[in-house]
């Protein structure tokens, strides 16, 4: 097996998210890794008249510190197991990618809507950008195990 010291977790807060940070808790626990939990506030692009323009004003400062707070309110089962928060703002697929890196992670797991079909063809996947595009291993979880 390869040495895991550094697992990444973005975090959406939802139900999928917790079944992968409970898999991500129990490999950390088990490898004795740290834990990077990471939510990013997703900063929109808009599109007018088929031209990209500037990004608009990032999110109000309220935003960013509710995300800090539902962040800092997820703890692991088991006090063995190092924790260490993240929130950046910026396209979701990216930061990822780029606070693995920051980071050195040697494993991302991440949860996954699943979707498939139209919906991901209009809204794209996170999970499929990271799992291109990772320099390390990405671990994804579809269903709650």
């Amino acid at each position: 097996m390869f040495a895991i010291k550094t697992i990444l977790h973005p975090t959406d807060f939802s139900p999928r998210s917790q079944a992968a940070f409970e898999m991500a808790c129990s490999l950390a626990r088990e490898r004795q890794a740290r834990l990077v939990l990471l939510h990013v506030v997703e900063v929109p692009l808009v599109v007018q008249s088929g031209v990209m323009t500037p990004p608009p004003p990032p999110p109000p400062e309220e935003e960013k510190n509710a995300a800090w707070s539902k962040i800092k309110a997820i703890k692991a089962p088991d006090n063995s197991i190092a924790l260490d928060y993240r929130v950046v703002m910026g396209d979701v697929g990216t930061s990822i990618l780029d606070v693995a890196k920051e980071v050195h992670a040697d494993l991302i797991v991440l949860g996954t809507h699943g979707r498939t079909g139209l919906s991901r063809l209009l809204m794209g996947s996170v999970a499929e950008k990271v799992v291109r595009n990772a320099a390390c291993p990405v671990l994804t979880l579809k269903t709650p195990a």
